[in-house]
Parts: structure tokens; sequence; C-alpha cells
């Protein structure tokens, strides 16, 4: 097999507004039919999303003892480690150090330290689905599971 160097050959761009002007991209499709971005409704739901959970994060604070309710996952407890907007991703977040090995990291996410807790124990958690309140530890394993 030949082997061919494209390092000569130029990349081909278009401006924005050759793009915009289209009526053959996948940018004209999704606006004619109404998808993603330039679905109204799905906008709608997703600046009330975010405004929920705004809302829910002004009510939260760093040190507040809680629990994750996460759709189609088991409820995970913790402690609030950060409450705000990050940069991995637009929106409110609560970073949470769950009392069992439940989560993804360790506080640092993309290359930033958000806040401290052992490797597997923190997560990130929409604080729509954050309750605050009187959650003690539970053991991984209660007697009555035994």
């Amino acid at each position: 097999k030949a082997v061919v160097s494209t390092q000569s050959t130029g990349k081909y761009e278009m401006s924005k507004e050759e793009y915009d002007a289209r009526e053959d991209s996948v940018q004209a499709f999704k606006k004619r039919n109404k998808l993603g971005r330039f679905n109204p409704e799905l906008q709608a739901k997703l600046a009330a999303v975010e405004e929920e959970n705004k809302e829910k994060a002004s009510k939260i604070s760093v040190g507040d003892r809680c629990e994750a309710r996460t759709p189609n996952q088991p409820f995970r407890r913790g402690q609030v480690k950060y409450v705000g907007e990050t940069n991995f991703k637009v929106g409110y977040w609560v970073g949470i150090e769950f009392d069992d090995p439940l989560g993804k990291h360790d506080g640092l996410v993309e290359g930033k330290r958000y806040f401290t807790c052992k490797p597997k124990y923190g997560a990130f958690i929409q604080p729509r689905y954050v309750e605050v309140g009187d959650f003690p530890p539970e053991a991984l394993f209660s007697d009555d599971e035994i």
C-alpha cells in the first residue's frame, strides 16, 4: 500500500454565513424539522430545568448532608462539597462526596479541582436531584439486609 500525505492538501472551510444560507446542510434539516436547538418547545423545557436547578442550588450549602436521587439509580447519601457553575458542563451543579465509593472521581474533573475527596467517592449531580436534610451515613450493608 502506498502512503499518501495530506499535509499539502488544504482544508476546505466555509464561512458561517455561507453555511447558514445552504439548503442542503444538517443545520437546514434541523431548522426545517425543528430539531435540537431549533425546537422552541425543547428550548423552553431546558430553560425551565435550568431555572429549577438555579433555584434549588441557591438553597444548598457546602457542608450540608444530602441524598442524591438521580433517575434509574439507587439513592446515594453524602456531603455537599461544591455548589455552583462548572467549566465541564453548562448550568448549576452540586459536587457531592458520597459515604460509599459510588462516585466517579475525587473532585477533579477535566483538570480542574472543584473539591477534594477519596477516589470514586465524588460526583456532580444536578441540584434538582439533590435533597438536603438530616441524612446520617448509612452502612453499605445494614444488619437487616444480611
